[in-house]
């Protein structure tokens, strides 16, 4: 299959693709990174891995709590206490 997409507009429909996954995640409070990597191979903190990893490379400094919190939409503290469940629901 050949990419209909033009090059210069890649980019900004991959990262309106990403917004709206970050959202989805955001609204969908309910899903456990627990169950996203069990069915996925991915989770929140992930993103937010890979996010810092791709400001590192651009030069950009980002802390793990900044990434987390620009994919949480929170501190990522806040939102664990308010919505993981169950025991060691965490994948680091």
């Amino acid at each position: 299959m050949t990419n209909p997409i033009p090059k210069n507009q890649q980019t900004e429909i991959e990262a309106a693709a990403f917004r709206r996954l970050v959202q989805h995640l955001r609204d969908h409070t309910e899903v456990q990174n627990i169950d996203l990597m069990n069915l996925a191979g991915f989770c929140r903190n992930c993103l937010s891995k890979w996010y810092r990893a791709e400001a590192d490379a651009r030069g950009i400094e980002l802390s793990d709590p900044d990434a987390r919190e620009i994919i949480y939409g929170m501190p990522y503290e806040e939102w664990k206490s308010l919505y993981q469940t169950g025991p060691k629901q965490e994948h680091k």
